[in-house]
């Protein structure tokens, strides 16, 4: 095998480091093309050959090897039978390697099985390993959440999409970790608000994320806290029933101590408070 370089000029002993760590690459893909050699003729058909090798390879994590196997099968064999799964093999081993770039290259192949297999039985699969690449590029609740928007709309097309899909679980409970990551987002925007006194701010925060994700897994942090601002913007009538429902849906909760504290203190200085101030609640309540 002939390798060529494009031309260029050593300068420094760290471009020295560059060559060599360059070389040892390419000298490793050279040993991986060469193992997807076919086998003697006779012995098995070729695309079987490379499918079962590429199989072997990614269930040892050999994402490097697996790779050049299935390629090949999906690049030289148009017509065979394993085609489909060796393209989604690709994509997994991709996902493999779970870096920025190969999560990336992850969602292209996933795309592509897609755009030349839309009506495949494992459609759902390419559609679900779209969603898990995105997944893998969520930042923390602190940081820009464009990957973990990305992921619940995929995770979106995929439920309407493929309703009855073996996957349905799995997708569900990655949209419901995306879902938390989002709003626990908004939350603490609405909180970092709250603890600067900028009330008015605080609560509408925490009432969009409620609207928006009203199945929210910290939603009690959001309910105590709704009613920790609109006692301090003087609506203790209003504060209560978040501190109510925190009690209602949560049997274990780190505000559970101070909601029964605040809500003891407010019904003594509110006698007549009844359950004429649960509609307060509104939308939110009625989108549970």
């Amino acid at each position: 095998m002939q390798i060529r370089f494009p031309f260029f000029r050593v300068t420094s002993r760290a471009s020295v480091a560059v060559l060599l760590v360059a070389l040892a690459a390419l000298a490793t893909g050279a040993c991986g093309s060469a193992a997807t050699r076919l086998p003697p003729a006779g012995l098995m058909d070729a695309d079987q050959w490379l499918f079962e090798r590429g199989t072997e390879s990614l269930a040892d994590r050999k994402w490097y090897a697996a790779r050049e196997y299935f390629r090949r099968l999906v690049d030289g064999y148009p017509q065979s039978v394993h085609r489909e799964d060796a393209k989604l093999g690709i994509g997994d081993t991709y996902i493999g390697d779970n870096s920025i770039g190969s999560n990336i290259l992850a969602i292209n192949e996933f795309q592509e099985f897609l755009t030349f297999f839309p009506v495949s039985p494992r459609a759902d699969y390419a559609q679900y390993g779209i969603a898990l690449a995105y997944s893998r590029q969520m930042l923390a609740p602190q940081r820009d959440q464009t990957a973990t928007r990305d992921t619940i709309r995929e995770l979106e097309v995929f439920l309407q999409r493929y309703p009855d899909s073996a996957l349905k679980s799995e997708a569900e409970a990655l949209e419901r970790t995306a879902r938390d990551r989002l709003s626990q987002s908004e939350y603490e925007i609405g909180f970092f608000y709250a603890r600067f006194g900028i009330c008015k701010g605080a609560v509408d925060r925490f009432r969009s994320v409620l609207v928006a994700d009203p199945g929210f897994t910290n939603r009690d942090a959001v309910y105590f806290q709704m009613g920790e601002c609109l006692v301090k913007m003087g609506a203790p009538a209003e504060a209560l029933p978040w501190y109510e429902r925190l009690k209602l849906e949560f049997e274990k909760s780190e505000y559970l101590e101070k909601a029964q504290k605040r809500i003891d203190e407010l019904k003594g200085g509110i006698p007549q408070f009844s359950d004429a101030f649960a509609p307060i609640l509104g939308a939110v309540g009625n989108r549970r």
